[in-house]
């Protein structure tokens, strides 16, 4: 990935949101002397080397995973207190310099936030601010983004009837020069007009050719797969289905999806792994490297995918035809560690020769799956069920082995069997909507992103233990939403309540 050296005194002054001091031996030029970096900022080059800063570095995938529907107790298996923590839905004991937790996340994130905020206020000093267009535009989309993802994590969710009185997470639209500054969180809906703001105006302004790798900023398709994904979760359909059409403004979806059924099939697991997080990969519209073990333990974490949780989850096959089995190749690590061979981690050594290092892991932020199932679904409040079916089809067409459309695609009337709904408009629709969220979970399974579609839907989450406990989270249990971290107490900062 591309790096950067930034003055400290810039980058690392959000004390109170995102206490760095904890940081030092995750980034690199953290720990380097400063070299006066903001003095020569003065280049469209130079701000877009800054601008590799400006996406959240830490890892999210683990702790959103183990608290989805996803995971199961193995009773036995790597215990990381992260894992345990999120599957308990216990505040997790990991402070910001522990790798995949959410006070690392929120460390990363407002981190990411303050390299923005100073591409966007070296640009308005500019002499001529019109020539850096295109790194307004990524600075604004990514400052939208890394807000977004704050926002969805620790608040309340967005719904439209409480959003106006739901607690939110600061908005930082400046960088800052005091060590201490009160930050104040106002509401969900002032943050999501934040962050539509922000992403109206920057979106407009990208252009991929200032990018050496588009795929690891926010290039044309990444910014319209994030407004689709942002006006999804705001229940503006016309506007989610706009965006997603964007992406691939000549609409080739198809051919930019994974070809599990095909080129991905053959591939043996250390190739998959290789193809899987590519900026080659036709379906990865943006990277991200994250500071994670999450690749080396995923199989093995005690709270996670099981030999069970994989036949409740895969079982949608049936929506094509009971005889239809999935291309996604299942390997296990030991009895019962399963996994799909998708993140994995590379090792940085400190230096050539040291044997110590840091572990990461390459996450797809956006993929065009997640734009195929937000067009769908788009599709279906907006009442074009027939596209709807159209995509669904499509994406079986992908991923079912040895797929044959004339006896393998989906109806109405087989998904009306498969979920138990006698035939009427109402049912055929919540039929198709059921479809949507099981065939996301298959999809996304291991990445995270089964949490997201349980806040979105309201989707109740219970736990159980090997000791014979059970968790259960309903839809408005305060426990979905993480908790603040507690370096941030000292700012006076109003936590969550639990």
């Amino acid at each position: 990935m591309e790096k950067l050296k930034m003055e400290n005194r810039y980058i690392n002054r959000l004390f109170v949101l995102l206490p760095l001091f904890m940081l030092m031996g995750c980034d690199d030029f953290l720990s380097k002397e400063p070299d006066s970096t903001r003095a020569t900022l003065e280049t469209p080059e130079q701000v877009s080397q800054l601008l590799t800063t400006a996406y959240p570095q830490g890892g999210y995938v683990s702790f959103s995973e183990a608290m989805s529907d996803n995971a199961a107790d193995k009773g036995v298996g790597q215990d990381d207190r992260v894992n345990r923590g999120s599957y308990l839905f216990e505040v997790v004991d990991a402070p910001v310099n522990i790798e995949d937790s959410p006070d690392m996340y929120w460390a990363k994130a407002y981190k990411a936030i303050a390299s923005a905020n100073l591409a966007l206020q070296v640009i308005a000093e500019a002499n001529d601010p019109s020539i850096f267009s295109a790194q307004k535009g990524e600075a604004l989309v990514a400052r939208a983004y890394a807000h977004f993802m704050l926002v969805s994590f620790f608040s309340k969710f967005y719904n439209p009837t409480t959003a106006a009185t739901d607690l939110g997470i600061p908005y930082v639209t400046e960088p800052e020069d005091v060590v201490i500054k009160q930050y104040e969180r106002k509401t969900v809906a002032y943050v999501y007009e934040m962050i539509e703001k922000d992403l109206l105006e920057g979106l407009p302004l990208i252009k991929d050719v200032s990018y050496t790798v588009p795929k690891y900023h926010f290039n044309v398709a990444a910014a319209n797969a994030f407004a689709s994904r942002f006006y999804l979760v705001k229940r503006d359909y016309a506007k989610t289905l706009s965006y997603a059409n964007a992406v691939f403004p000549a609409g080739d979806l198809a051919g930019n999806l994974r070809p599990w059924n095909t080129e991905y099939l053959p591939l043996t697991y250390d190739a998959l792994y290789k193809r899987y997080t590519r900026a080659s990969e036709p379906a990865n519209l943006l990277l991200v490297e994250t500071s994670s073990v999450y690749g080396r333990y995923v199989a093995q974490y005690r709270y996670g995918l099981t030999n069970a949780k994989w036949s409740e989850i895969n079982q949608v096959s049936a929506l094509s035809s009971n005889s239809a089995n999935w291309a996604y190749p299942v390997y296990t690590q030991g009895d019962g560690n399963l996994l799909i061979p998708k993140l994995s981690e590379y090792f940085v050594k400190q230096s050539v020769n040291a044997e110590i290092g840091d572990p990461y892991v390459m996450v797809p932020l956006f993929t065009a799956e997640e734009v195929l199932f937000n067009r769908a679904e788009a599709n279906l409040y907006l009442g074009n069920t027939t596209a709807t079916l159209s995509d669904i089809n499509l994406f079986m067409s992908k991923r079912i082995r040895n797929y044959d459309v004339t006896t393998q695609a989906v109806t109405a009337a087989k998904i009306r069997t498969y979920y138990g709904l006698s035939n009427s408009t109402a049912n055929n629709n919540l039929g198709l909507l059921y479809a949507i969220a099981d065939l996301r979970r298959i999809e996304f399974v291991q990445e995270g992103m089964r949490w997201f579609d349980m806040l979105r839907y309201g989707i109740g989450v219970v736990h159980t233990t090997r000791e014979g406990s059970t968790i259960t989270i309903n839809s408005d249990d305060p426990k979905r939403v993480l908790q603040l971290p507690q370096s941030v107490v000292q700012s006076g900062i109003q936590l969550n309540p639990r």
